[in-house]
């Protein structure tokens, strides 16, 4: 590996680092900012949402702003602004400026992750690139890992905005790195960027989230929800119009015929919806009902990450042998069973026979779904489109989790008790549940006609989510 190649390599991990980190962090955090800011659990879900929020809207064009700017320029820009809207969050003086700093994080982030695994695929040949990107995956996946450690902490030991503010430590040495590189020429023809089909995707997705959070106190038949909410969803059926008519969508309707690209994105939802309802209840119950500390709360979630980190590289060839839904059918159904686990909690805890069990259960559960679910969506469309492929079914997985913590409030109710994180629970164990039971009827076995191996870099896309995707090879 030469000197430019190893630069190379170190900037994407760092720059995917940072925001890998951040989503893995900030759970933990969530109940110091509410006693810290107040706004209780409505706080928790915009600060938690409003990342996702940004994210999940611009992440499917950001890819194209990479190959019309450049990979170098939009890497080095995307870090800037992650590092100042980290040092907002960091001294956020109330709720409000936090959350919007939050959105800038979010948007900030959509342009790391894509930007730097571009910068892999157009600065190392074949052979060599899957094992840069191999590496990256490894390395960024400790992130997963460290998150909730680190998250805990910081929290105990000094506050919740050092889990902002120490964001740009790795950000200013990719920058330092960063000033090595230079993007080349470009003279190939430039695709246009959808903004209006981003703009109605983040119109409609604010509106809806928006309703679903502050739903709790005025009810649904009060103007400030219901506006906003149908504003919200006439906004996303703008946008579906307006994608099955542009000449440049930013989501291809067409894939979605394709049977296992619309089934497995039908699964991921459900799915990933389920997995994020579980994960951000977990840590905020054995905090605020359980008088957990933010350390402990951050271990006691160690176990899922660790058995999916173990396990995932697995089932991609199992998968890739026996074909994607008998693993898209009984992992999340094992997923789900490990929530279902967790309705035994009670008053006093005991977080041993209550809660590990289930979350180890579930980290199995994910170990089995998510390899070869990225291999059926990805190998269920041509190779030639597999990156959309992989941005649509990474903002699929996003916008599932969004609108399921906004829905939080809508589940628990006012009051976090045992009875409110039983509620919840519930409803992730059968969202998983319902994700293989939808995978078990509609995933078909058989390849794609055009059944070339999916690129490396495809597969890396999808590892921005809550866990790591593995390896379809």
């Amino acid at each position: 590996m030469s000197n430019h190649e190893r630069t190379v390599l170190w900037v994407a991990i760092l720059a995917s680092f940072v925001a890998f980190l951040d989503g893995s962090i900030v759970n933990v955090a969530l109940p110091a900012i509410a006693k810290d800011l107040g706004g209780g659990i409505i706080t928790q879900q915009w600060v938690f949402d409003g990342y996702l929020l940004t994210l999940g809207s611009l992440i499917m064009v950001a890819g194209s702003l990479s190959d019309i700017f450049g990979r170098v320029r939009i890497l080095r820009t995307g870090l800037v602004l992650f590092g100042v809207a980290s040092l907002l969050c960091a001294v956020a003086p109330n709720g409000g400026i936090l959350i919007s700093a939050r959105l800038l994080q979010g948007a900030s982030a959509a342009l790391l992750v894509p930007s730097s695994l571009a910068l892999i695929t157009s600065s190392f040949k074949e052979a060599p690139r899957a094992r840069a990107i191999g590496q990256w995956t490894a390395w960024t996946g400790t992130a997963f890992v460290a998150g909730p450690l680190l998250g805990g902490f910081l929290v105990d030991a000094v506050s919740w905005r050092l889990v902002f503010a120490i964001n740009v430590l790795p950000i200013a040495a990719t920058l330092v790195l960063l000033a090595r590189l230079h993007d080349p020429a470009r003279t190939e023809s430039r695709t246009p960027i959808d903004f209006p089909g981003a703009v109605l995707a983040a119109l409609g997705l604010a509106g809806t989230v928006f309703a679903l959070i502050v739903q709790d106190g005025p009810g649904w038949g009060n103007p400030v929800v219901y506006l906003p909410f149908a504003a919200g969803l006439a906004c996303l059926g703008a946008f579906i119009w307006h994608q099955a008519r542009t000449p440049h969508p930013m989501m291809p309707l067409h894939l979605f015929r394709e049977r296992n690209f619309g089934i497995g994105n039908l699964s991921t939802a459900a799915f990933y919806a389920g997995i994020s309802l579980g994960t951000f209840i977990i840590p905020i119950f054995l905090q605020e009902a359980a008088a957990f500390t933010a350390f402990a709360a951050g271990m006691a979630t160690i176990p899922l990450t660790l058995m999916s980190l173990a396990l995932s590289a697995l089932f991609g060839p199992l998968s890739g042998k026996y074909g994607p839904r008998l693993f898209m059918s009984a992992g999340p159904v094992l997923a789900g069973a490990g929530f279902l686990l967790m309705l035994s909690v009670s008053d006093p805890l005991d977080y041993w026979w209550q809660v590990l069990p289930g979350v180890v259960l579930f980290g199995i559960g994910l170990a089995v779904t998510v390899a070869p679910l990225t291999a059926a969506v990805l190998g269920g469309v041509d190779p030639a489109q597999s990156g959309i492929g992989s941005a649509i079914n990474n903002a699929v997985s996003r916008v599932a989790g969004l609108l399921a913590i906004a829905a939080v409030g809508l589940i628990a109710g006012p009051v976090l008790d045992t009875a409110a994180f039983h509620r919840v629970v519930l409803v992730a164990a059968l969202l998983m549940i319902a994700a293989g039971i939808v995978s078990a009827f509609g995933i078909s076995n058989t390849k794609h006609a055009e059944s070339l191996p999916v690129p490396a870099e495809a597969t890396a896309a999808c590892h921005d989510r809550i866990v790591p995707a593995g390896t379809t090879e």
